[in-house]
């Protein structure tokens, strides 16, 4: 069964089949949610949820208000990748799995104890097998 990883260099971090990213605007300070699933034709975009809009960070126009989140289900083809950008100029992406979320440096950190966002960017997030 595929799983997601997420890949900078020659460093590969194994993920779950299910997963969430989320992280923070650095200057709305409102939060973004996306749910992916890997499945054997790629990364596949489930649930978006954001908090708040304004400074690029506006709901998708299907969105409902759930709560403190706008939620939608994006109708995307499966991604054969995700490039993610790390600056180290703002908090870092945030990955969830199992009710657990943990900062993205975490998991490409255990790697090496020279990964710096700067020094690990870009990361790629793919489906392996």
């Amino acid at each position: 069964m595929p799983v997601a990883c997420l890949i900078t260099g020659a460093h590969v971090a194994r993920l779950a089949v299910a997963f969430t990213l989320a992280w923070t605007h650095s200057v709305e300070k409102s939060e973004w949610q996306e749910d992916w699933r890997a499945t054997p034709q790629g990364l596949v975009l489930d649930t978006v949820r954001v908090e708040g809009s304004g400074a690029g960070m506006e709901p998708p126009e299907d969105a409902t208000r759930e709560g403190r989140f706008y939620v939608a289900h994006p109708l995307l083809p499966p991604q054969r990748e995700v490039l993610l950008r790390r600056s180290g100029a703002t908090a870092d992406w945030r990955v969830c799995m199992d009710g657990t979320c943990r900062p993205m440096g975490t998991l490409l950190g255990a790697l090496s104890t020279d990964l710096s966002p700067a020094a690990a960017d870009p990361v790629r997030l793919t489906v392996c097998d």
